[in-house]
Parts: C-alpha cells; sequence; structure tokens
C-alpha cells in the first residue's frame, strides 16, 4: 500500500476523497481543537446534535467548502421512519447544507432498528436528495455481512480492532466492487483497553496510533475514527498516519496482544 493509499481515499458512495483518518469530536476535544483538526485535512466528521462543541466549527467549515467533507450523521436513537424523516430535515438546517453525505441509523439492535419503517426513510432521504448515502453502526457482524452482501445500504460502521478483529471473516470476504459500500470502523482502541499493561503480557503496549495504524492496515477499511481528548492527542494522532501502514511484524505484535485483551 503506497504512502498516498494509506493516507487518503475516496469514499466511493459520496465520491469524496478523505484523510482515512476521521474525527469523533465527541471525547473532550474543544470547539478550537476540532477548528484544528479540520484545518488539519480532517474531512471526514462522525456528527449528531448532540456535539455541541462541533457544531459551530463544522458549520463555518461547511459554509466554506462544502464539498471537502463528508459527514456522517443519525438520529441518536431510530426506532420509527417518522422519526428518522425529521431527524433529516433537522440535521440539515442545523449544519446550513442542503444535503447530508452520509445519513446512518446509530448501533442497529440497541438504540436504532433496522426495519421496513426506518429502512424505508433512509431510501426516501436518498431518492430526494436529501442525503447521498444511508447506512447503520452495527456490532452483529454476521447481520453486517447479510447487509454487505444485499441490502440498499452504501455505508457500514464496524466495531473493528485488534482484540475485535473478526469483520475479516464475517463481513470483508461479502463486500463486492460491484456494489460499493464504504466501511468506518471504530472502537480501534477497544474503549482504551488496548493501550494499557495486560497481565501476562511483557512486551510493549500499542499507542492509539498503533491501532489506527491496524485498522487502516486493512483494505476494506476507508476510514477509522478517532476520539481525541485534546489538541495534543489529536496531533499524536495524525502524526502516527507517517509511519504508515503495519509491518508483518507489527501484524503479529498487535493480533498477539489483542488476544490477551480480549481474554
Amino acid at each position: 500500500m503506497s504512502d498516498a493509499a494509506f493516507r487518503y481515499r475516496t469514499i466511493p458512495t459520496v465520491n469524496k476523497s478523505v484523510l482515512r483518518l476521521g474525527l469523533a469530536p465527541n471525547y473532550g476535544l474543544d470547539a478550537k481543537g476540532v477548528e484544528a483538526a479540520l484545518e488539519a485535512g480532517m474531512r471526514f466528521v462522525y456528527w449528531t446534535p448532540r456535539m455541541g462543541k462541533a457544531t459551530g466549527p463544522l458549520k463555518a467549515a461547511l459554509a466554506r467548502d462544502r464539498d471537502a467533507f463528508v459527514v456522517a450523521t443519525g438520529p441518536t436513537t431510530g426506532w420509527w421512519g417518522g422519526n428518522v424523516a425529521s431527524f433529516v430535515d433537522s440535521a440539515r438546517a442545523e449544519l446550513g447544507v442542503d444535503q447530508l453525505d452520509i445519513l446512518q441509523l446509530h448501533w442497529v439492535g440497541v438504540t436504532s432498528a433496522l426495519t421496513d419503517s426506518t429502512l424505508g426513510a433512509l431510501v426516501a432521504a436518498r431518492e430526494a436528495g436529501k442525503t447521498r448515502a444511508i447506512g447503520i453502526s452495527i456490532h452483529d457482524r454476521e447481520r453486517a455481512g447479510r447487509l454487505a452482501a444485499d441490502s440498499p445500504l452504501d455505508h457500514l460502521m464496524i466495531r473493528y480492532n485488534a482484540a475485535h478483529p473478526g469483520a475479516e471473516r464475517d463481513i470483508y470476504p461479502h463486500l463486492r466492487a460491484e456494489r460499493p459500500r464504504s466501511v468506518c470502523a471504530y472502537t480501534a482502541t477497544r474503549w482504551g483497553k488496548l493501550l494499557k499493561p495486560q497481565k501476562g503480557w511483557s512486551g510493549p503496549v500499542p499507542t492509539a496510533g498503533d491501532c489506527y495504524r491496524f485498522c487502516l492496515s486493512s483494505p476494506h477499511v476507508d476510514v477509522v475514527l478517532t476520539g481525541p481528548a485534546n489538541a495534543a492527542e489529536l496531533r499524536q494522532n495524525l502524526d502516527a498516519l507517517d509511519k504508515g501502514p503495519l509491518s508483518e511484524d507489527e501484524q503479529r505484535w498487535m493480533r498477539d496482544f489483542g488476544k490477551v485483551v480480549h481474554g
């Protein structure tokens, strides 16, 4: 994988090129930190209206150059088609845009449901031009694999990290070139557990940057989310991209450590 291919990817369902490290501004980063992230070239942003500190800087960036950014968003809970439809209009108004990039249901099976009603609302928003693409976030890998093989969805946001690499077996083999779907990985650090020493492990412990590089070393992952708590963490995570994809030795090390973390 070349340096350019490692760092950048054209999200197929919205036809925009982005830095493959995406921003999740809901872990403490303040408005100035969000501005710094956008100015540093982060173009994929996972946003919901609850991320109030990020809304102002993001809206301003979209007003300056709408086509430069990919915003993935959706209702915090999505149980019915009606609340999905109403969210679409309120989110467009709040961000000051005519069209969303990726409209998704969050954590399907826990805080939302993929039903005929909610899927219909997603498809209707896409057909009406209110969003470019539709998707879901989901932890159920087998279901995600079925949806990757055959569904109207354009985008999958999935758990993928060194402790949970099961997407390589359950999801990625079902992705098809003739029906492109974008893949966003999250929980790259397994909520921080991959950054902590483990009982019975005497080797080095990964950094957050190592965890992002693990995800991005997969050709199936278009973008991985990072949720820095402050500007220093943001800079460290961006700098990690300079190291490029993991070597074979680093892959073995990360996977061995991941097995220990998983237990």
